[in-house]
């Protein structure tokens, strides 16, 4: 059973500490904040359900919590931005032991010393049934900055970071495995431990590369054509170009969701690796407003097959 609620928010307090840009964290009705001068405030949420997000019988409690905080650092770094601070709600069942939420608030502080993000509120309740975790995210870019998802042009290259799949081709491996855990690899430890790809980021919104950009999510299809809708633009994929794992179907890649990679478009030349992330151009971006895949030399629509909560 979970510790009683003012004991269980005194040791979450304990772990998350205080830096920079928070005055006044834990403790308090509202955490007090400082945005740095000439900065815009960036927020963001996300949730973590269990059975639908993580599985207790396959996620570690580490895994929970740094998943829950790397969904909402992600898409800080999707818009250029600086995370400063973060705040929990979690909901529990009764029957949970504590030394699971102590394990949950350690992934989730671990990851945030990485970035210099403070732990700094959030709430607690009982849940009747499973885990609910939701994060909010607080961050800054300079006035003006954020790099948004409309500002694709026809034209534009559609470049993605690091490789595309491999926590889809994870799930699916548990998904069929007889075990309830899988050894740790490279591979497993983008899914289990996805790294938000801040200093990729910032640095494309520092020199003005990104047009557009988004965090890979919901799957490269799905997202591509969010910053489409958004942008009033189509685009064109190459297969061929899409980076993966020999491993990886195609399939996964284009639909698979939750790599956290950043996706963004650009008419400047870009580096092909950008604070040790490779950077890999897969497409351009074209006028209408349907997205195309060229595969073996076929050119054929591609139509966003991602996550989407309440899809028929």
């Amino acid at each position: 059973m979970p510790l009683a609620e003012k004991s269980m928010i005194a040791r979450i307090r304990r772990q998350a500490g205080v830096g920079r840009g928070v005055i006044k964290s834990i403790g308090d009705d509202c955490a007090v904040l400082r945005v740095p001068p000439g900065h815009e405030a960036l927020v963001t949420t996300d949730f973590s359900l269990e059975g639908i997000h993580f599985r207790r019988e396959w996620h570690s409690p580490e895994s929970v919590g740094h998943r829950c905080l790397a969904r909402g650092l992600s898409d800080i770094a999707a818009v250029g931005g600086k995370p400063i601070a973060a705040f929990l709600s979690l909901a529990l069942p009764k029957a949970l032991p504590q030394t699971w939420v102590n394990r949950f608030v350690k992934g989730l502080t671990s990851l945030a010393s990485q970035f210099d993000v403070t732990l700094a509120g959030g709430d607690t309740a009982q849940s009747p049934d499973g885990i609910l975790a939701d994060i909010i995210v607080l961050g800054s870019v300079l006035r003006g900055k954020a790099v948004l998802r409309s500002g694709a042009r026809p034209g534009d290259k559609v470049y993605v970071t690091g490789s595309l799949g491999g926590a889809a081709s994870v799930l699916q491996d548990l998904i069929k495995s007889s075990r309830t855990r899988l050894g740790m690899t490279k591979e497993r430890g983008r899914h289990f431990f996805p790294q938000p790809r801040i200093e990729v980021g910032q640095f494309l919104r520092q020199k003005r590369l990104a047009a557009s950009m988004i965090d890979l999510s919901d799957g490269l299809s799905t997202d591509l054509g969010h910053i489409c809708q958004e942008s009033g633009v189509g685009a064109e994929l190459r297969a061929e170009f899409i980076p993966r794992n020999s491993r990886v179907s195609l399939t996964l890649a284009l639909h698979g969701g939750e790599d956290y990679e950043l996706l963004f478009t650009s008419a400047k030349a870009i580096p092909e690796q950008i604070a040790g992330v490779a950077i890999t151009e897969i497409g351009r971006v074209t006028q209408g407003k349907n997205l195309f895949l060229v595969n073996g030399g076929k050119r054929k629509r591609l139509r966003p097959q991602g996550w989407e909560h309440f899809k028929k």
